[in-house]
């Protein structure tokens, strides 16, 4: 199941959805303190995290797969965001210098292959971060989070798919140690539960995040990535 865009809008609108987008922020800038130069892709709903690079960035574009729909982005500006199919990305191979994937694998029809598109159109030395829900983490069972629809997934499991997909996991890190329904309007008492929580109970953040490298030794093409997906499913 994938939540459609406007969903996803108005959960963000929220003063939940602000402490989450701040909270994610800060890690994703760890991995990425600025976008000087670069040519900047966000896939699935990444618009929330993609405004600070709007400003360094070469080139920033947001794609989002047609089962979610599409929102225009960023308001009173050329819109940046186009729709797709994941499947079949509408860009060229090598475009970007770093993917940044939210709101997207855990929903897709096929996240193999939704994998190795992106890798596709990611260059040679390219940047791919993943934000991801946690398999073990109360965003993942609560009904009314965004991060409790489609799959879930532990590390072993993301670290397992990456590396399916020729990319090299190089750093990790999580989010969201606050209780999914902690709806106060200041945001101190979401840093005092991001702290503690990463302190005292690691393991039950929100979502996973990592970095990964893009690898260029056992490159298998898309279409027998697909014939072999397509003989697996029918040997179930």
């Amino acid at each position: 199941m994938l939540l459609e865009a406007a969903q996803l809008s108005a959960f963000y609108a929220t003063p939940a959805g602000t402490a989450v987008r701040r909270l994610i922020l800060r890690r994703i800038r760890r991995f990425w303190p600025n976008g000087a130069g670069l040519r900047l892709l966000g896939y699935g709903y990444a618009t929330p995290y993609l405004r600070p690079f709007l400003g360094d960035a070469e080139r920033v574009a947001a794609l989002m797969p047609a089962r979610m729909g599409v929102i225009a982005w960023p308001r009173h500006a050329p819109p940046l965001t186009v729709m797709g199919e994941e499947e079949a990305l509408p860009f060229p191979e090598a475009m970007f210098d770093r993917i940044l994937l939210v709101h997207g694998l855990e929903g897709a029809e096929n996240a193999r292959v939704l994998l190795r598109q992106l890798w596709r159109v990611l260059a040679p030395e390219g940047r791919l971060l993943v934000v991801a829900p946690n398999r073990t983490s109360l965003w993942a069972l609560t009904e009314a989070s965004p991060f409790a629809c489609g799959r879930p997934f532990r590390r072993s499991e993301l670290d397992a798919l990456l590396r399916d997909t020729l990319f090299e996991p190089e750093g990790w890190d999580r989010a969201l140690h606050l209780p999914p329904h902690l709806k106060r309007r200041k945001t101190t008492p979401s840093l005092w539960w991001e702290r503690m929580g990463r302190r005292l109970l690691p393991a039950m953040a929100g979502v996973h995040l990592v970095e990964a490298k893009k690898s260029l030794y056992g490159a298998a093409p898309i279409r027998k990535l697909k014939t072999a997906e397509a003989k697996l499913a029918s040997a179930c």
